[in-house]
């Protein structure tokens, strides 16, 4: 009996200043709708989400300013890196995401799924941080860290 191959590590994309500079709220899986260069390039954790976010256009949900960049064996454009691509939700899923953009919350992009078949986008309604806010959870991660820290060489 033949041994089965490995699948190959999935590589985790995250957009991690988004629970920096965002209050999130529950989250959801959409799929995208991409190229075939695009998903082989996503699945070697070619492409990032740094400034990305998420719009409505005519009642559809669409990704703007993620990147995803080409290999060597996979060329992808340079206009083509940073194209607004759309992402593929149930309609209530795409209304009530339309009814937080309309009371002014911010969609956000958390993080590319590609461990399975398909290519998810995991996205998540959100409220800005201010300045005051960012400082706040500066200062309880410092001082978890200093908790932790001090646990750690105490019970030496």
């Amino acid at each position: 009996m033949a041994k089965k191959k490995k699948a190959p590590q999935a590589k985790r994309i995250t957009n991690r200043r988004a629970r920096f500079d965002y209050e999130l709220g529950d989250s959801l899986t959409a799929g995208l709708e991409l190229t075939g260069a695009e998903v082989k390039s996503l699945r070697m954790g070619h492409g990032q989400l740094r400034s990305a976010y998420v719009t409505v256009k005519d009642d559809q949900l669409w990704l703007l300013g993620a990147a995803i960049n080409g290999t060597s064996g996979v060329p992808i454009d340079e206009q083509t890196q940073t194209r607004t691509r759309r992402l593929l939700a149930k309609r209530r899923e795409i209304d009530a995401l339309i009814d937080a953009k309309q009371q002014g919350r911010t969609i956000v992009p958390l993080e590319l799924l590609t461990q399975g078949r398909y290519i998810k986008l995991r996205i998540a309604v959100g409220k800005g941080k201010k300045l005051y806010d960012k400082r706040q959870t500066l200062k309880k991660r410092d001082e978890s860290r200093a908790i932790n820290a001090a646990l750690k060489h105490g019970n030496r």
